[in-house]
């Protein structure tokens, strides 16, 4: 091989080196969520914690017995309602959920917020336009959500016709990663 050749391998080497090691970084940002950075060396668990938005949302992974299962290795993709989101429901409905006699419903609910591995919104967007504009996503629950693109939003469609869309998307943890959702999704 020439020494030309060689040079542009080795050019061709370091860039792709540097640029992953950039697109890494940037995927692996420190983001605000509910008053609170969000951390990617810390779970899912130990950052939601600290949001001032997903309280209601701890309060219930909590009453469902889900802490371990989110504080695992994972990888997981969860969609996670704010306050307002569960605001939206029925009166007397997370109250009633978060009853021990109901955590069966309730942990119905929140794994059909979560998705297995780990999935940017980058990889929805890119599963979207592969499924023709939209894309099933397979929920931990065992149902579907079906994401779509408008308006350079992600959005999630429930089994009940429900829509909720991402408004803060790549929030990368150590064991997957978190979209914050504005609408509880039903299955």
């Amino acid at each position: 091989m020439s020494r030309k050749v060689i040079a542009t391998l080795v050019a061709g080497l370091v860039m792709a080196t540097v640029g992953g090691t950039f697109a890494s970084a940037q995927m692996e940002k420190t983001v605000m969520v509910g008053g609170a950075a969000m951390y990617p060396s810390k779970n899912i668990v130990q950052n939601a914690v600290n949001s001032k938005d997903h309280t209601t949302l701890v309060a219930a992974v909590k009453a469902a017995g889900l802490v371990d299962t989110l504080s695992s290795p994972g990888p997981f993709t969860v969609f996670a309602p704010t306050n307002a989101a569960f605001a939206k429901l029925p009166a007397g409905t997370v109250d009633s959920l978060v009853k021990p006699e109901n955590k069966g419903t309730l942990t119905t609910v929140l794994t059909y917020h979560v998705v297995a591995g780990r999935m940017s919104s980058m990889d929805i967007a890119a599963k979207i336009k592969a499924g023709g504009g939209k894309a099933m996503l397979k929920t931990v629950q065992g149902e579907n959500l079906v994401a779509t693109s408008k308006n350079g939003a992600i959005w999630l469609t429930d089994a009940k016709g429900g829509m909720s869309k991402v408004t803060i998307a790549n929030v990368f943890q150590s064991n997957g990663v978190i979209h914050v959702v504005d609408t509880v999704l039903m299955p």
